[in-house]
């Protein structure tokens, strides 16, 4: 057996570097390249491999370990799951930095690989610099705190275990159902050591995505129940552009006439004007797609987790002589809610259910009544999104609107947490699909604008918009200095209500007084006066602060042409302005407090049987 002389760093990228998959054009790297913040538990190790390796498998610095890998998972988002990226960091605050990315991408079922510095497998420097020591377990380091946010998990304490090591974390990356991050902790001595390694596993490997098919009595029991059916819907998720389903979804639809709500992932599966497409379900759901819910006697759900705000705390499904049906790659998935399941691919489902049921369509009356319900909705939209008649701060409604306006046909928008992403889920209109890249598994503040970076690495022929809240930019925005390296331009919208806003009317509708969540019910000496523009525009940024919508529509036209990344600034009003779609979220209130306020809010809590 021929073998060459390598560390279990260099044998780890060159092995890296060697993976493709299915491209549209043939093979493409499975790994677009690394994510790295070097320190003294991976810059002699690792560091020095990636150097070594190059273009092969091109590493990146970032200014946030978060950061880095929020844009490797929105890397991987933008790319359907076929692509990835890695992240590697030192032993220490580095590695623990990129937990919560971890979870981020757990929750959102999303491909990425760490590769965290660890301590002395040797433990003669024990304990190293940054070394978290467990008083009762030896075994412990800081990357153990990967172990609950890891689809994969080992530790790498000898250069041999990477034989296996590495073609394990490939096959979760990749599989349709377990896919989620992989973390392999990396000894920091372990990366120097030589090892002989067979030529044989530097080989060039061509990976294939699987397609699950469905079980033939499952699949009959969906073509049953959905041929029998007065009142159909299907709820669109993620899964459903994973799939590469998108298409087949709209033909299908446009044949049937079933009708089709979307979840947050799973927005943008059919343009917002198909004939078939109510808009968002759910707590953040317009009020068309939330009536269709409350009706129907059978809903479908592809590619959905069925999370509580798709569900309305489980609400919207839960009907009394309604059946549930849930497509999806993984089993966890498909029993949830109590649902019938047809474990598959959400493509070959409906390839296989529009063979089955060809000739059928949902009745008529039914889509006749929706359609007339979501023309009523898409009045709404326009008159909550319209530019404002009088003077006064300008809505988030508003602002969506005039972005969306000056939005080109294949524009991406990307956000996060707070109360952007109900405002987008009801009001930004999809023309493409892939035109909308929300985080909202973990609802992560601060993923915006590293997500950002992120997307537009993944499609840098398609402008990206983000839209981002002052708080959400406090927590993170070291990022924006990258994509001016980078060269990943982004047009950032950032709203300044002066505060959490979004919790802030949570707060309030649960009966609380305003307290920490805007700066003015903050504790402070001093009000603060965030000059957000001359920030932005000392990471490298175009930026300028605008007056009114009409400011901001100017603005955002200069910004498709400019030749960076432009953060754009407008002052907000704090309180809600977006049309609403009635659905429940269930947020414990408080069975006793002093405030007559919070009272009602427990009664009313209480007469929706919920606290029992």
């Amino acid at each position: 057996m021929n073998t060459i002389r390598l560390t279990a760093a260099q044998a780890t990228v060159r092995w890296l570097a060697a993976q493709s998959v299915e491209g549209d054009g043939g093979p493409v790297p499975f790994f677009a390249g690394v994510w790295a913040i070097f320190g003294h538990g991976n810059v002699a190790g690792l560091g020095e491999a990636l150097h070594g390796i190059g273009d092969a498998l091109p590493t990146y610095r970032a200014h946030n370990e978060q950061g880095m890998a929020h844009a490797a998972i929105a890397f991987a988002k933008a790319s359907n799951r076929r692509r990835a990226m890695v992240c590697t960091s030192s032993i220490g605050p580095g590695a623990t930095n990129m937990v919560t990315a971890a979870a981020l991408a757990h929750v959102n079922r999303l491909p990425v690989l760490f590769l965290p510095g660890d301590v002395f497998a040797s433990r003669r420097p024990d304990p190293v610099l940054q070394q978290v020591e467990d008083f009762g377990d030896g075994t412990v380091s800081a990357n153990d705190c990967f172990r609950p946010v890891s689809r994969y998990f080992d530790r790498i304490a000898r250069p041999e275990q990477l034989l296996d090591a590495l073609p394990r974390a490939m096959a979760v990356l990749i599989d349709p159902a377990d896919c989620g991050p992989v973390t392999l902790a990396f000894c920091q001595d372990t990366q120097a050591q030589a090892y002989d390694w067979p030529e044989s596993f530097f080989e060039p490997r061509l990976w294939h995505f699987r397609r699950v098919e469905p079980d033939p009595r499952e699949l009959w029991m969906l073509r049953d129940r959905l041929s029998k059916a007065k009142r159909p819907l299907i709820i669109a998720g993620g899964g459903v552009h994973y799939a590469g389903a998108a298409d087949i979804l709209a033909d299908f639809t446009r044949a049937t006439g079933v009708p089709v709500a979307e979840t947050q992932a799973g927005k943008g599966a059919l343009a917002w004007n198909h004939p078939a497409n109510l808009g968002a379900i759910g707590v953040t759901g317009s009020a068309v797609a939330n009536k269709a819910a409350d009706e129907a006697d059978l809903i479908i759900g592809i590619g959905t987790r069925l999370a509580d705000f798709t569900t309305g705390s489980r609400r919207l499904i839960h009907n009394r002589g309604r059946d549930l049906v849930q497509v999806n790659v993984a089993a966890f998935d498909a029993y949830k809610q109590g649902a019938l399941p047809v474990v598959g691919d959400g493509a070959r489902v409906l390839d296989l259910l529009a063979a089955g049921l060809s000739g059928w369509t949902a009745p008529a009356g039914w889509v006749a009544a929706l359609a007339d319900a979501r023309a009523a909705w898409d009045a709404q939209v326009e008159a909550v999104t319209a530019p404002p008649a009088g003077p006064g701060l300008p809505t988030d409604a508003q602002v969506i609107g005039a972005v969306q306006r000056s939005s080109a046909q294949d524009a991406i928008m990307v956000c996060a947490a707070g109360g952007l992403p109900g405002d987008l889920h009801k009001l930004w209109r999809v023309k493409r699909p892939g035109g909308y890249h929300m985080e909202y598994g973990y609802s992560c503040m601060g993923y915006e604008i590293a997500g950002g970076v992120g997307v537009a690495m993944a499609q840098p022929q398609r402008p990206v918009h983000v839209m981002v809240g002052d708080g959400s930019y406090l927590m993170m925005n070291s990022e924006l200095a990258v994509s001016v390296m980078l060269g990943t331009k982004l047009i950032v919208t950032l709203l300044d209500n002066r505060g959490f806003g979004c919790i802030n009317r949570l707060q309030a509708a649960t009966g609380g007084a305003p307290f920490n969540n805007l700066l003015a019910d903050a504790r402070h000496r001093v009000m603060p006066d965030i000059d957000f523009a001359a920030h932005a525009a000392s990471l490298g940024a175009i930026a300028e602060k605008v007056a009114d919508i009409a400011g901001l529509e100017a603005a955002l036209a200069r910004a498709r042409t400019a030749d960076r990344s432009t953060v754009i600034v407008i002052d907000t009003d704090p309180r809600p302005s977006d049309a609403g779609g009635g659905a429940w979220w269930e947020v414990a209130v408080p069975e006793t407090s002093p405030r007559e306020q919070v009272r009602q809010a427990r009664a009313a809590y209480e007469a929706k049987g919920r606290g029992t």
